[in-house]
């Protein structure tokens, strides 16, 4: 059984992992799976007791969760395309660093702004929830742009699982409107350049429903139903 990776719609985080299984070359499927409706589901459930995607079920009936994760299972499937490191090596280790600060750092950034969008407040409540997340996010760009040090990627010599996880959560800056991506440059930068990646076109074309031109190995969508069967009859 090839791979099934449930990944969450509209703006999910999901995102990173679709760009990192294009770029692998792994056969894989994937299950739309809308938020907040059917992701806080009783199905869907049945995959992640925690309702969050992206979630992936594995060849041997195993379901994996959280992005980090996940996109360290791709890496370690596909170290021949330069997308992970063996487990003891420098590279490995900055791997997980470089992954760690965009899902503890970056991520959350966004959180108390997702809140607000999410959940019906009162207006000054609302008022600083917003003040707190653009200062967060105001944050992390900064740090990003000291990280990238005038790198063309946030690892290595070539678009990484990194730099996909980044896409998928910096496009959330625009989505709120919160800073003026070009004040940052190196930030600016990499993001404009991952949009022209074809995996990141692709993950698009997929999220909008859209005409989408695979260059990995993606073998078509699964409903929730029919995923669900699978995993009734691996059980």
């Amino acid at each position: 059984m090839s791979l099934i990776l449930f990944y969450g719609v509209p703006e999910g985080c999901s995102f990173g992992s679709i760009v990192a299984l294009e770029w692998s070359g792994l056969p894989y499927r994937l299950c739309r799976v809308p938020m907040p409706e059917v992701v806080s589901g009783a199905e869907y459930g049945r995959i992640n007791t925690v309702g969050e995607t992206p979630s992936l079920l594995l060849p041997d009936d195993r379901l994996l969760s959280e992005s980090m994760a996940i996109l360290n299972y791709i890496g370690a499937h596909s170290i021949d395309k330069g997308l992970g490191f063996a487990q003891g090596t420098v590279e490995f280790d900055q791997l997980n660093q470089m992954l760690a600060y965009l899902n503890t750092s970056f991520f959350n950034a966004f959180s108390p702004l997702w809140h607000t969008v999410e959940h019906e407040l009162e207006p000054a409540e609302k008022e600083v929830l917003v003040a707190y997340g653009m200062a967060r996010v105001e944050k992390v760009h900064r740090t990003l742009e000291r990280l990238l040090a005038g790198r063309k990627w946030l690892l290595g010599g070539g678009p990484g699982i990194a730099d996909a996880y980044f896409t998928g959560i910096a496009r959330w800056n625009d989505f709120h409107e919160v800073v003026d991506r070009s004040r940052f440059p190196a930030v600016n930068d990499l993001y404009q350049r991952m949009q022209q990646e074809p995996a990141v076109r692709f993950a698009h074309a997929i999220e909008h429903q859209e005409k989408a031109e695979s260059t990995g190995n993606f073998l078509g969508e699964v409903d929730l139903e029919e995923a669900l069967g699978l995993l009734r009859r691996a059980a």
